[in-house]
């Protein structure tokens, strides 16, 4: 039993999984699985007790246990044992202070963070305030290349995500010419397929690859239809640059999205063998907090430490990107634009202190207490705090998702605010193009006659 007494109120915690709970920011999908902090005070006191804890304490006690879920044995079978076993006795609070440590290096995160298991990444990001997230998340710069290369200091990037109501192919190329013109896709050109079908997903794998090949555009294509459906258009001859699935932090979870270790073992060597990109990294994953709440799988666990554990499952396969959606499934998980900002800040910090290169979708669904600012907030903070990459999304609104996501003019805006620029081979492109010059978008952008 773990105890805190706070304004002469004891508090009292049964299990470190509790603690994890009751230590996390207010989130309506933790209250909605009834583990969520009852008061104020009880948060407080929750974090007080997370942060007097050990790393050893919380690895030697796994939210779920090894022998009962794939994600657990993974993230632990991963761990580098020698640097584990030099930290184990710091407490989660001395944890903190390391990472936001000014002496601390970007080469010293990338090295503690093999030693470190997701619950112990999701425990110090409890204990961190926003600007804590934003700095620490600055510090940590993952770089990965597939056809291009993503992470580098001073680089932006975006996904052209041209999806389609019907998988129209002019409506398709003309959503992905006008991203492109606002330098949008550098970090891949992504659809999401309306119709799941091996021959659906083939046809739009051609057309955008063809494209690529006709405009010579240094970046990756990616259907993102079930992993199993790319598999078989990959074996037909599809032309794949980057393999896509959603995952999450539980077993049971990523049973209902129908993928194990198994499965995406066999993509990866597909795309080792057949994929068309340089690589090595050639698979990208989308997680977001509380997709294992809304599928009734998250077996008493905090959003916040699930989404944690989606990163630790994710990087076993060195991905060239990964993403949250954290705002896309309602307000039975994120209730309004605080909590989805606040998520956004966490994904990142804890994505990219995983090792991964680490994208944010600030999105929101229209029946959230949520709006366009909100999401802008959401999007200059994780810029600010390093973000990899964004969505690229026509107007903001995705047609075929119903839900808002940055739109190609937020991205440039992104850049230009910050200084920062494309892709390198993409930004070379670009500039071929009279998209962009000096690492500013020309009286071109938006013009998709130059596609002619």
């Amino acid at each position: 039993m773990f105890k805190c007494t706070l304004k002469n109120v004891n508090y009292q915690f049964g299990s470190i999984r509790e603690i994890l709970a009751k230590a996390s920011e207010e989130k309506s999908g933790d209250k909605m699985a009834g583990i969520a902090a009852q008061s104020y005070l009880e948060r407080m006191a929750a974090k007080v007790v997370l942060s007097e804890l050990t790393l050893k304490d919380i690895f030697e006690n796994p939210v779920i246990p090894y022998e009962k879920d794939e994600v657990t044995r993974i993230i632990y079978d991963d761990i580098n044992q020698f640097i584990y076993k030099e930290i184990a006795n710091w407490s989660v609070g001395e944890l903190r202070e390391y990472i936001l440590a000014h002496q601390t290096t970007t080469s010293d995160l990338f090295r503690i963070s093999r030693g470190l298991t997701s619950e112990m990444i999701a425990g110090v990001a409890k204990l961190m305030s926003s600007i804590d997230l934003v700095m620490a998340s600055q510090k940590i710069r993952p770089t990965a290349h597939c056809n291009t290369t993503i992470g580098e200091a001073g680089r932006l990037a975006f996904r052209c995500q041209p999806n389609h109501p019907t998988d129209n192919p002019e409506g398709i190329l003309a959503s992905l010419k006008e991203g492109l013109s606002f330098g949008s896709g550098d970090a891949v050109i992504g659809v999401n397929p309306n119709n799941d079908s091996v021959e659906s997903v083939s046809r739009i794998l051609h057309m955008t690859h063809d494209f690529m090949q006709k405009w010579e555009i240094p970046t990756q294509n990616c259907v993102l239809a079930h992993i199993t459906t790319q598999m078989k258009a990959l074996k037909n001859g599809a032309p794949i640059a980057l393999m896509f699935q959603s995952l999450a932090g539980t077993q049971a979870a990523n049973d209902d999205f129908g993928v194990s270790k198994e499965i995406i073992d066999e993509a990866y060597d597909l795309m080792a063998k057949y994929g068309t990109s340089t690589g090595p990294n050639q698979l990208y994953f989308e997680t977001g907090q509380g997709s294992e709440v809304s599928l009734d799988a998250h077996l008493g666990v905090d959003m916040q430490t699930l989404e944690a554990r989606t990163y630790g499952y994710a990087r076993h396969w060195k991905p060239f990107m990964v993403n949250n959606v954290s705002g896309f499934i309602g307000p039975e998980t994120l209730y309004d634009g605080k909590q989805v900002i606040r998520a956004d800040l966490e994904d990142l910090f804890m994505g990219k202190l995983h090792g991964i290169p680490m994208g944010i979708a600030p999105t929101y669904t229209n029946h959230m207490q949520a709006d366009q600012n909100d999401q802008e907030i959401a999007g200059m903070l994780t810029a600010l705090a390093g973000a990899n990459f964004y969505m690229g999304v026509p107007g903001g609104d995705d047609v075929m998702l119903s839900y808002q996501d940055t739109s190609y003019h937020d991205d440039a805006s992104l850049r230009e605010m910050l200084g920062l620029r494309p892709l390198r081979e993409f930004e070379i492109w670009l500039e071929k193009m009279g998209i962009m010059k000096d690492g500013r978008l020309t009286e071109k952008a938006g013009d998709l006659s130059i596609f002619k």
